[in-house]
């Protein structure tokens, strides 16, 4: 059964961020390796009846690729504070779910709480999200709501084209400056900061505080088309940021990616990482 949306008290939804791009947010945007997925299922193992929370969830990709693998798993949360990613979570996840029940919170991941007792997570993941959230109070929140054993928090991430190095993602890089400015752009009104410490940091100083990394280097091909596409869900890069100038920008960006693409293919080595956090003392 999928359950209505539970909206926090304390946050609205915001759709001004990426509201209008959840298509393309679903289509373009790259999932989990599938080493990355196996590890995340393999720290179930012995759980009876494990239980997902995923915060920042977007379109559902965690718990999409996880659902097929760990066929225990008996309930997902889901946690954004976009109410129309939400609402596509829950439709990619109706075909794979089977008899696992899914409820869905539109708030800050720091002020979930579950919708009906007894539903304690025991794997709690974060994708690509963790930078947007108050991290420390997230971590808070993750001990208080947790099953007290063989839980984990994940956090995982592979950076973004505006951080991966090639001449292509260079030279693409510097045409969005020459549009928005140096600075990069982020959030609805913002430029991005660097967080002030590490996610380990982070992990290490939480009730988490065993962590361990893990790497997974992936290639993906992009086709000048996709990238245009992906950049449009990017809070670098979106529509909005351009205004009335959009249509010129992924006018030139199309042409700069296919001066660049090698047989219409452009390359992206990038690396996966999943930090694994658990309470000391607990199941490995």
């Amino acid at each position: 059964m999928t359950h209505p949306s539970q909206r926090a008290s304390t946050a609205a939804s915001d759709d001004a961020l990426f509201g209008p791009e959840v298509a393309d947010y679903a289509r373009y945007r790259p999932g989990l390796p599938d080493g990355a997925v196996h590890l995340l299922a393999s720290t179930q193992h012995g759980v009876p009846a494990p239980v997902l929370l995923d915060l920042g969830t977007g379109t559902g990709q965690v718990p999409r690729a996880l659902r097929p693998v760990l066929h225990r798993l008996v309930h997902i949360d889901l946690v954004d504070v976009n109410a129309s990613m939400l609402q596509t979570a829950r439709t990619v996840l109706e075909p794979v779910r089977g008899a696992c029940t899914v409820d869905a919170f539109t708030g800050a991941a720091h002020t979930f709480a579950p919708a009906v007792p007894g539903r304690a997570p025991t794997l709690i993941t974060c994708c690509r999200s963790f930078h947007w959230m108050a991290r420390p109070e997230v971590l808070s929140m993750a001990d208080r709501v947790a099953a007290p054993h063989a839980v984990v928090v994940a956090v995982m991430g592979d950076g973004s084209l505006w951080t991966h190095q090639a001449d292509w993602t260079t030279a693409l890089r510097a045409l969005i400056q020459n549009h928005l400015g140096e600075d990069r752009r982020a959030g609805t009104r913002g430029t991005y900061a660097e967080p002030g410490r590490s996610y380990q940091d982070d992990l290490a100083g939480s009730a988490f505080s065993e962590v361990t990394e893990h790497h997974f280097p992936v290639t993906r091909t992009w086709a000048p088309e996709d990238v245009i596409g992906y950049l449009r869900t990017t809070s670098f890069a979106r529509p909005a940021l351009f205004a009335d100038r959009h249509h010129a920008f992924e006018a030139a960006a199309l042409r700069l990616l296919q001066d660049h693409a090698d047989g219409g293919v452009l390359t992206e080595d990038a690396v996966f990482t999943v930090l694994l956090a658990r309470r000391p003392g607990g199941a490995s």
